[in-house]
């Protein structure tokens, strides 16, 4: 995991000051930024592995600053909010962040949570290397891994990395009953300290952009993925 990159971004100097000294300690490279519009430009200057942004901050706030971001970028985003309310988690989450860490936080886990984050995208990045064009097609749905697109009846539909992750992994495996926590070993990571809930959550989200009858609940188990010609 040496030589990644993070950029902090957060207008406290204090959480500047304690994250560099603990990620110096695990060989990355720490990058500052202290309001929305310096993490934009950082980010456009440098190459970021992951970031990790407070929500509230001068000038642009976090959620401003990962909409920007989401618009053709997929870095890997840990929310840092003083808020811990299950709508504030949730949200963070839906506007595509990969973690979220409350205030006060311990750094040992930050720099824990980095890692996990880290390990799970070269982990999928690794898993979904296709080697020749890759296409998982099913009535009304095509899913072309090279160019990471899927069209719902022919119209390309937007989807956050995770829920694409997730549609992958359920789509090549018809009929096969994911649990909960194995879904969120697989996408998330083995280490991860979150809501198991942020399972439903995106499982939710992904049903509701694909709108169309593919994903089953197995009730008190997981999900499945069930096409027409399987019922």
């Amino acid at each position: 995991m040496a030589d990644k990159n993070i950029l902090v971004v957060d207008d406290d100097y204090n959480v500047h000051e304690i994250l560099e000294m603990y990620l110096k300690e695990e060989n990355y490279k720490m990058i500052s930024a202290y309001n929305g519009e310096e993490a934009l430009e950082k980010l456009n200057n440098n190459k970021i592995d992951l970031i990790v942004l407070d929500i509230m901050m001068p000038k642009m706030d976090g959620k401003e600053v990962v909409k920007e971001i989401r618009k053709d970028n997929e870095v890997a985003i840990i929310f840092l909010s003083a808020k811990s309310e299950e709508f504030d988690r949730v949200l963070g989450l839906e506007l595509g962040a990969d973690d979220y860490v409350t205030k006060p936080f311990s750094p040992r886990e930050m720099v824990v949570r980095i890692k996990t984050v880290l390990k799970r995208i070269d982990s999928n990045q690794s898993n979904n290397n296709v080697t020749e064009r890759e296409i998982i097609e099913y009535p009304n749905l095509k899913i072309d891994l090279s160019d990471r697109e899927v069209k719902v009846k022919g119209e390309v539909i937007d989807l956050s990395p995770k829920e694409f992750e997730l549609l992958i992994l359920l789509a090549r495996n018809p009929r096969q009953v994911f649990e909960r926590d194995h879904l969120y070993e697989r996408i998330w990571g083995l280490d991860h300290y979150g809501d198991m809930r942020t399972v439903d959550v995106h499982i939710n989200w992904l049903r509701d952009k694909l709108d169309l009858d593919y994903i089953k609940t197995v009730w008190g188990v997981g999900y499945k993925f069930v096409s027409d010609s399987d019922v």
